[in-house]
């Protein structure tokens, strides 16, 4: 079970976190977390570069030492990387020290001032260390790519139907979301497009980066 748009006491719990980005534009920041993958994510890049549209790509860090090559072509062609825990850790079910020396493992292997927590769970502890290095950053849409039990026309459905000027929208370029993304993520670029979005890259709302410890 999944909410679309995320509930505003979620929100209001974590006002810190970057869960859209207010603007007049017509601007949408289209994100994908858990690759990189070699066959999907490759696809989404394909997709991105018909659309001249800009991402960013929220990784788990083992899936970039597993696959380099697809990660330096997500930076080559001009997208942003994010900080997705070494092995998508759920920070609830973590204690903060385990939680935090993940972070950094996979901060090793993916340089950037972004970070999503897998499953958009995040302990308060946890969120403030942090944000003392990283932009948190949530989401305004969640696809529901990931679901087996959503079709490929709802999973559509719920990103146009909820996108809006400055939103933040979650897919997935990993094997369980394939069938739903193949579908969706073509005709809502195409969609968005004719009607006058543009899909662009976030910027960084962190301070200057500090290290990250997972020491207390």
């Amino acid at each position: 079970m999944y909410l679309v748009r995320p509930p505003f006491l979620l929100k209001k719990f974590y006002p810190e976190l970057l869960w859209r980005v207010k603007t007049d534009e017509k601007i949408i920041y289209l994100s994908f977390d858990d690759g990189p993958h070699p066959e999907i994510t490759g696809w989404v890049l394909d997709q991105l570069k018909i659309y001249k549209a800009k991402a960013i790509f929220f990784c788990v860090g083992e899936n970039v030492k597993r696959y380099p090559e697809m990660y330096a072509r997500i930076l080559a062609e001009g997208h942003l990387t994010g900080n997705h825990t070494n092995n998508h850790l759920n920070g609830w079910e973590s204690d903060s020290r385990t939680y935090l020396s993940n972070v950094i493992t996979c901060s090793h292997s993916v340089k950037s001032v972004f970070f999503r927590p897998p499953y958009g769970r995040l302990k308060k502890s946890q969120s403030a260390r942090i944000r003392l290095r990283y932009t948190v950053v949530m989401w305004d849409v969640l696809s529901g790519d990931f679901d087996r039990n959503t079709s490929s026309e709802k999973c559509l459905e719920n990103t146009l139907k909820n996108s809006r000027n400055g939103s933040i929208v979650v897919f997935h370029d990993s094997l369980k979301a394939q069938t739903n993304l193949y579908y969706t993520l073509p005709r809502y670029l195409e969609a968005m497009q004719k009607s006058g979005f543009r899909f662009d890259l976030l910027t960084s709302l962190s301070p200057p980066a500090s290290p990250l410890s997972s020491s207390r």
